[in-house]
């Protein structure tokens, strides 16, 4: 079976996210977010976007989930973003990438990687 690899590049979103005491305050720190997702790759016969697996309805409930409240774990993040990414039924498998961007003076960013699968 061929796949085709949609990609979300850099998807910097304000989360409330964090285990730290300074980090359950209410304020959003940036997390950067970045999706491979590999889809069935069939012909698009039409030309139609209805053919296609579509990155802004992910997006969208990337965007959802980040604002529907307090996240403790950028691994909680990543999962839920494989989650979501997987949801279409032409979606095989994804690699999520989660950092958050502020939380260590001396890294531009510390995250989490992850591979997952359909089924």
């Amino acid at each position: 079976m061929n796949t085709r690899l949609l990609l979300i590049r850099d998807l910097v979103l304000q989360a409330n996210i964090g285990v730290f005491r300074r980090e359950k305050t209410g304020n959003r720190q940036r997390v950067r977010i970045n999706v491979e997702l590999a889809v069935v790759d069939h012909p698009i016969a039409d030309d139609k976007i209805g053919e296609i697996v579509r990155y802004d309805f992910l997006i969208d409930d990337i965007r959802a989930f980040v604002d529907s409240g307090h996240i403790n774990l950028v691994e909680t993040l990543a999962e839920r973003v494989a989650e979501i990414c997987l949801g279409p039924a032409d979606a095989r498998e994804v690699r999520v990438r989660v950092e958050k961007l502020d939380i260590v003076p001396d890294a531009a960013a510390v995250g989490v990687e992850i591979q997952r699968k359909r089924g």
